[in-house]
């Protein structure tokens, strides 16, 4: 009996230590993601002050009064603004890339990854390491070697600067081929057995299968489009063709010193990305464990 009391005693001691140590986890966890957040949180609460209540210790979170005018500058509504940065079309340019890029990019990673996981064909493997290695190359070794491309074709100066390169992504295919490796060849056998071609195996069934990583992969591809400003910076010239990277840039270069509307330019550029986030966060987690799990 006194043995059998010691192990209850023991597992019960083992128990409590693991509560505990979840617990602190989830405490320290908690402080972190608050950490985060906060600047998040001055940021908005600094986008509807006045600009002299912006600086004022210590911090009030919740403003004497919401000045919704910052805005209505920053976006030039009613054309009151003393300076109008054009926001509505550096928005709708930025959406027209980063929507493109994202059906283009998650088109050809699809189709990429179904070719590098499902069909053997010969230098597969070392083609797919070639692939690989490009990512080893930083960014911004090719932006000269872009620039002289584009140069010879005529497309300076224009969006298909960052179409081009943003709609093929050897990240989007690694995530791909990485999912599709983990489905059954059968499926596939038994698709070749009632007819079906290697286009409507990827269509009809890998597709759907693989829908969560798609996802995930569509959210990856519009938050690098949406926040690309090198690119941006150097392949456009005209304030026509400005994303928000650069718009905003420039907005902040000219009115330092207001951090009231600073703050509000930035609370509106991160709207879109705050939405494909929350619209999408369900698949993101999933769909980069299950591409990350079979190599």
């Amino acid at each position: 009996m006194m043995e059998k009391n010691k192990k209850n005693k023991e597992i019960i001691s083992l128990k409590s230590k693991g509560i505990l140590v979840k617990v602190l986890l989830t405490i320290i966890i908690a402080i972190i993601g608050i950490t985060m957040i906060i600047p998040f949180i001055w940021m908005l609460s600094a986008s509807m002050k006045i600009s002299a209540d912006v600086m004022e210790l210590p911090i009030r979170w919740i403003p004497k009064s919401f000045n919704l005018n910052n805005y209505k500058e920053v976006w030039n509504i009613g054309g009151g603004a003393t300076r109008d940065y054009h926001f509505g079309l550096a928005y709708f340019n930025s959406l027209k890339i980063a929507f493109i890029n994202l059906i283009g990019a998650v088109l050809t990673s699809t189709l990429a990854g179904y070719a590098f996981a499902k069909i053997d064909f010969r230098g597969r493997n070392i083609l797919f390491l070639g692939y690989l290695a490009t990512m080893m190359i930083p960014s911004q070794v090719t932006l000269i070697p872009k620039f002289v491309m584009f140069s010879k074709i005529n497309l300076l100066g224009t969006h298909l600067t960052l179409i081009l390169p943003g709609i093929i992504t050897v990240t989007g295919t690694f995530l791909m081929r990485q999912y599709f490796m983990q489905i059954p060849d059968e499926l596939k056998e038994s698709a070749y057995i009632d007819g079906a071609n290697e286009f409507q195996i990827w269509a009809h069934i890998m597709v759907p299968i693989a829908k969560p990583s798609m996802a995930s992969l569509a959210m990856i591809v519009f938050l690098w489009n949406w926040n690309n400003y090198l690119d941006a910076l150097v392949f456009l010239s005209n304030w026509r063709l400005y994303t928000i990277p650069v718009s905003l840039t420039n907005f902040i270069e000219e009115t330092s010193t207001q951090y009231n509307l600073v703050m509000a330019a930035s609370a509106s550029a991160l709207i879109p990305v705050f939405i494909v986030f929350l619209a999408g966060q369900k698949f993101f987690v999933k769909g980069l464990m299950s591409g990350a799990v079979k190599g």
